[in-house]
């Protein structure tokens, strides 16, 4: 991925190093994350948790999580600091224009880097939650180890993968200030369990469809996609497939449970952003067949 050179954001916000604050794990009930079950896994990997424990206390039910300690700062010019600013940068110039194509104002959401655990307006957001986005500030919120475990456990690697995650959560904010969330919130409100995920599985998809977005007119402005990029992004939407992160985590598929797609759902959606280029493609919630 070419990106070295390209504007960086002044939207991010680096807390390495703070410590955090509160006792144990929780996240508020707005919190859009790049995969739920994900929390499970990554909590059994990093920490010796039950991942079974993290989906109860996910659930409503209780639980209690290792403390997680920070880890060491790393200087806030190192290169993965800087790809992070630079890609945000470049979502904020291609949503900025795409928004006022539609006669709308793009607002820029913030990006907060920490380790371990902060303080959000969505409740104590923790490393094992991997990287999410909360209305509640309007801000995305990444641990940088979320990458190393994309390479060691689950294969992925590739700056434009990484890219990926980014964008992906950058397109909850897009569904925030489009209003799409909060009629999604309302929604889920008197469904069922299985009905109200059915739903954020379509919210997630076209999460993965406007990143896709991104990087086609990303690409098309500024050049940024190299031979193969395109491929580890798909490799990254596979591995963190619902049904991908069950069977690892639990040796079984639960497709009531699902809250974020399966892996060729995602890899779908991923591809028909990149591929139109144009929001009207992403109405998952109007289509027939996922």
């Amino acid at each position: 991925m070419k990106w070295e050179g390209n504007r960086e954001s002044d939207n991010v916000e680096d807390r390495r190093g703070d410590g955090g604050g509160g006792g144990g794990f929780g996240i508020g009930g707005g919190s859009l994350s790049i995969g739920t079950v994900v929390i499970a896994v990554v909590a059994s990997l990093l920490f010796g948790v039950n991942p079974l424990s993290i989906l109860s206390m996910l659930s409503g039910g209780s639980g209690q999580m290792t403390q997680v300690q920070p880890a060491h700062q790393p200087p806030a010019n190192d290169r993965t600091t800087k790809f992070v600013k630079t890609v945000l940068a470049d979502t904020e110039d291609t949503w900025t224009a795409l928004f006022r194509e539609r006669g709308a104002t793009y607002v820029d959401p913030h990006l907060v880097l920490f380790s371990g655990r902060t303080p959000t307006a969505c409740g104590m957001g923790a490393t094992a939650t991997g990287p999410f986005y909360c209305p509640g500030d309007q801000k995305i919120y990444i641990d940088l180890s979320f990458y190393r475990l994309m390479r060691e456990r689950f294969g992925v690697s590739g700056e434009f993968a990484q890219a990926y995650v980014i964008a992906h959560e950058v397109g909850h904010h897009v569904q925030n200030l489009m209003g799409i969330s909060e009629k999604v919130e309302n929604a889920r409100r008197g469904m069922s369990e299985r009905q109200a995920n059915a739903m954020s599985v379509r919210l997630e998809l076209q999460a993965d469809c406007f990143a896709g977005i991104w990087a086609n007119h990303a690409n098309q402005a500024r050049h940024i996609l190299e031979s193969g990029d395109v491929e580890t992004a798909l490799n990254a939407a596979s591995a963190i497939g619902d049904d991908a992160l069950q069977r690892q985590a639990r040796g079984e598929v639960v497709p009531d449970s699902f809250t974020h797609g399966t892996s060729a759902q995602r890899v779908r959606w991923f591809k028909r952003g990149i591929e139109s280029g144009k929001i009207a493609a992403c109405n998952t919630f109007q289509a027939r067949q996922l």
